[in-house]
């Protein structure tokens, strides 16, 4: 049961905070939490009239999308269904980059910069309104309270974006203070801030954790190295997003606090997607995003097959993503969740399209097809995996001790197995790996361009006359 003082936050002092902010937040949720539970048809009904208002304000307010519409002939009006979506481009960080100014609406006014840094290095920079925050807020509290805990209940996040660690100032202090919450910096993961993290955490007792799931593996693994429980810290759960989370992350965070972990997806771009419930069910925050899968042609892919997820989000009149390609793979799972909810799923969450390496006949693979070779090698503490084109890949890898140049050898020739015996491998012994400027860490990179690759292959001879398959590993 809650304490009086997770009621507090939860039910005044949080509202409160919304209030004067102008979000509808509290309200938003509520009614989240009765249409969690609509039958499937009377949830379509809902998105389908919400996906027509926005568009017909788009053509009415947004210049970026009455120009696209009178350019295909397009009226919003005559939309009847989800999948009327298709008759629509696609809009991409490349085209948000080049038409930022005429993608916001006439009418907004209550706009906030926001960017992403993205796996080229090259920010990209948008626009988000309060009915979004409100939305995404409050999609997210929901999904908070399927664990058994809430907003007030102690917790501890730990995360790297720039934007947060920036903004510490005395009324987010305050804010953070009131609403039991710790900030603890994701990109600085030495052993000597991995000892205070383990203090903090025990010294809080927090209800929940938040943040990168490499973030919250990297502390755990330092636990059980040092021997060190975290199980009686009295965690309920470990949220975790923004990265791809493996299943050793998991089973390493959970054994190590004790605890249940909770997957989340989305982004600062494309909004809070999906979050998983307890009976294991990826959910959808479909009363607000529309989720296509697409294959590499950019057509809908096959019922229960893997794509690119596109993303439709209801609530940003302000600055409309509308079939926003994300670049992450995923596909929509038919069956549904043992909890009763009627939010569709989402499975096979892959990660980024740059998670993907390919190889010199172009094939297109998974990163986890070379992750595990590493996995499973003696000595092994920490690596990346960094694919610069199809005949060279670089390894960063921290080992136990010295690098035994069996274990080099070893690795050059399992990746060439999968790669092509041509292939040069480049195995790069460092002391430590650095996660990315907002504290995320990235298992692979992959600067091949899979499309154009195989497009540059067809246009030769060489290639295979069918797209190259995804194989998971």
């Amino acid at each position: 049961m809650p304490d009086l003082y997770t009621r507090l936050v939860a039910d005044h002092l949080f509202p409160l905070h919304e209030r004067m902010k102008g979000h509808d937040t509290v309200a938003r949720r509520e009614a989240l939490e009765l249409s969690q539970w609509w039958p499937a048809e009377q949830l379509e009904r809902q998105r389908v009239e919400r996906l027509r208002r926005l568009l017909e304000h788009a053509a009415g307010h947004v210049p970026y999308f009455r120009r696209i519409f009178a350019e295909i002939g397009f009226n919003p009006a005559t939309l009847q269904r989800v999948s009327d979506l298709a008759r629509l481009p696609f809009l991409t960080k490349e085209l948000i980059r080049s038409n930022l100014a005429e993608l916001k609406s006439a009418d907004a006014r209550t706009l906030k910069r926001f960017n992403t840094g993205g796996s080229s290095g090259e920010p990209l920079i948008f626009f988000i309104g309060s009915e979004r925050v409100s939305h995404d807020v409050a999609a997210k509290w929901r999904a908070t309270r399927w664990w058994g805990v809430d907003i007030g209940d102690p917790e501890i996040v730990v995360w790297g974006s720039p934007i947060e660690l920036g903004t510490q100032d005395r009324v987010r202090l305050l804010r953070d203070r009131l609403l039991r919450t710790r900030l603890l910096p994701a990109f600085e993961m030495s052993e000597r801030n991995l000892e205070r993290f383990v203090v903090e955490i025990r010294a809080r007792r927090p209800r929940m954790l938040f943040g990168y799931p490499s973030a919250l593996a990297h502390i755990a693994a330092y636990a059980e190295r040092r021997g060190e429980s975290l199980s009686e810290a009295g965690i309920r759960v470990v949220f975790v997003t923004s990265e791809r989370l493996y299943d050793h992350q998991r089973q390493q965070i959970e054994r190590a606090f004790g605890c249940r972990v909770a997957n989340g997806y989305g982004g600062r771009d494309a909004g809070f997607i999906a979050h998983e419930c307890p009976d294991g069910g990826m959910h959808v925050s479909a009363e607000d995003i529309i989720v296509e899968i697409v294959d590499v042609s950019g057509e809908p892919a096959r019922p229960g097959q893997p794509g690119e997820i596109v993303v439709t989000h209801l609530a940003t009149r302000d600055f409309p993503f509308v079939r926003y390609r994300t670049g992450d793979v995923g596909s929509i799972d038919p069956a549904p969740c043992a909890c009763g909810r009627s939010l569709p799923l989402l499975k096979d969450l892959h990660g980024r399209t740059t998670d993907f390496v390919v190889a010199q006949d172009g094939t297109v693979m998974h990163g986890l097809a070379l992750i595990y070779v590493l996995r499973e090698l003696p000595g092994v503490r920490q690596f990346r995996i960094v694919q610069e084109s199809v005949d060279l890949v670089r390894v960063e890898l921290v080992a136990q001790g010295a690098l035994d140049p069996d274990l080099g050898r070893a690795i050059e020739q399992s990746f060439r197995a999968r790669l092509g015996s041509t292939v040069e491998v480049v195995v790069e012994a460092v002391q430590a790996i650095a996660p990315d400027r907002s504290g995320k860490f990235r298992y692979v990179v992959s600067r091949v361009d899979a499309g154009a690759f195989r497009a540059t292959r067809c246009a030769a001879g060489a290639a295979r006359t069918a797209p190259a398959e995804v194989t998971h590993a």
